[in-house]
């Protein structure tokens, strides 16, 4: 039987992820990423056991190691006031609880280690500024078109392109994701430019009226990763990843919030070289995906954002994306059955779980960002509950 071959649109995270993990089941991998160069913008990201338990599975557990930071808990603070509402531990609890670990890391870092371990299989093809112009699934096999490139055939499509995914687009015809209203400010700070009093190596949430602020140590800990999110109105293009963000809009946003918390943002211009070290995200997504369908019809599957957008408030982005390129492996390495039919086990297999965190992080986002005696309500019940309440156990057990 002669191998198969799956052609992947996108080369971010999820598409990566996937090469290595179908190329691990013996398929043929060509991906087609529109970029002229593999890059990732700067900011981090947090990987749950649920994530890090695949990343151990296929071999990476050094080179994650000597890339990535590991905790030693999550802090969630009151933004008003700077008290600490409750701690979740990490570190040695999570890998007890869990058996993996909970690690930060830079996304540049995720995206290269991925990179890294994709290339070094012989069946991986991984294609440059190649922009999908359309495709055709003929039924037995479907074919990519890029831009001035020649149609390529193959077994299988997956769009790993993202939230504004091409292939999502003539799959589905299901319009543009929806604007959240709320705005990513992004930045990362070398820690030993900062005061002593701000650095640290935690995870750390502050919860304020309409807003909340997360950082988290990065790259061993040498770097932090901050970002403040706030309620507003989108850039002109929200579909671009990042615009340059002023930094007295952000400091405006913050309002009323605690000395401790204005002090962290203040330092941002002053800890790096660059003025515009901001970097502004419009978040999108869409509504939690309603069935199986929307994951994948005849031999067109969508993985990651293209498939699931969601908010980042339960800090599963990523981590979706890559349990779903394991998902992927496992249904495509079904010899028994055709590929339709494996691509329907992988999107039976996904959609569940995949609309239950983004259900839960779009709640997360109205409990972070409450106001009023809602948001009293939700201080005095982390105060009471604690890890009770900031554990997710149905997750992070796979």
């Amino acid at each position: 039987m002669a191998t198969q071959q799956l052609l992947i649109v996108g080369g971010g995270i999820g598409g990566l992820a996937a090469a290595r993990a179908v190329a691990g089941m013996g398929w043929d991998v060509r991906l087609y990423e529109r970029a002229p160069a593999f890059s990732e913008v700067g900011a981090g990201v947090q990987l749950g056991p649920n994530v890090t338990r695949i990343l151990h599975g296929w071999g990476l557990e050094d080179e994650l190691a000597l890339v990535a930071a590991f905790p030693a808990r999550l802090r969630v603070r009151s933004a008003l006031s700077g008290a600490d509402l409750g701690v979740l531990p990490l570190g040695a609890q999570a890998l007890e609880r869990y058996g993996a670990p909970y690690v930060t890391i830079h996304r540049a870092d995720l995206h290269g280690l991925l990179q890294r371990a994709a290339s070094r299989l012989p069946n991986v093809q991984l294609n440059l500024g190649h922009e999908l112009a359309d495709f055709t699934d003929h039924g037995r096999v479907v074919t990519l078109s890029t831009g001035g490139g020649h149609p390529v055939e193959g077994d299988a499509l997956l769009g790993a392109d993202g939230v504004w995914s091409r292939v999502r687009q003539q799959l589905l015809d299901d319009g543009p994701p929806r604007a959240s209203g709320h705005l990513a400010y992004r930045t990362m700070l070398r820690q030993s430019a900062l005061p002593q009093a701000l650095r640290t190596l935690d995870v750390t949430a502050w919860l304020g009226p309409r807003l909340h602020v997360v950082q988290y140590p990065v790259r061993g800990g040498d770097w932090m990763n901050l970002v403040a999110i706030v309620q507003g109105d989108p850039p002109t293009r929200p579909q671009d990843w990042d615009h340059q963000a002023n930094a007295a809009d952000l400091q405006r946003a913050m309002g009323n919030t605690c000395a401790a918390l204005q002090a962290l943002i203040a330092a941002v211009p002053e800890a790096t070289v660059n003025a515009h070290a901001w970097r502004l995200w419009a978040l999108a997504d869409r509504p939690p995906v309603t069935g199986p369908e929307q994951m994948g019809r005849g031999l067109v599957a969508l993985l990651g954002d293209a498939a699931h957008p969601m908010r980042p408030y339960l800090a599963q982005g990523a981590g979706m994306a890559i349990e779903d390129a394991a998902e992927l492996a496992r249904s495509l390495a079904m010899d028994a059955v055709d590929v339709p039919t494996r691509l329907k086990r992988y999107a039976l297999a996904r959609w569940q779980r995949v609309a239950r965190v983004q259900a839960r992080s779009i709640r997360n986002g109205q409990i972070f960002h409450s106001t009023g005696l809602v948001r009293f309500g939700r201080d005095a019940s982390i105060r009471l509950l604690g890890e009770r309440i900031l554990d997710v156990p149905w997750l992070y057990a796979g």
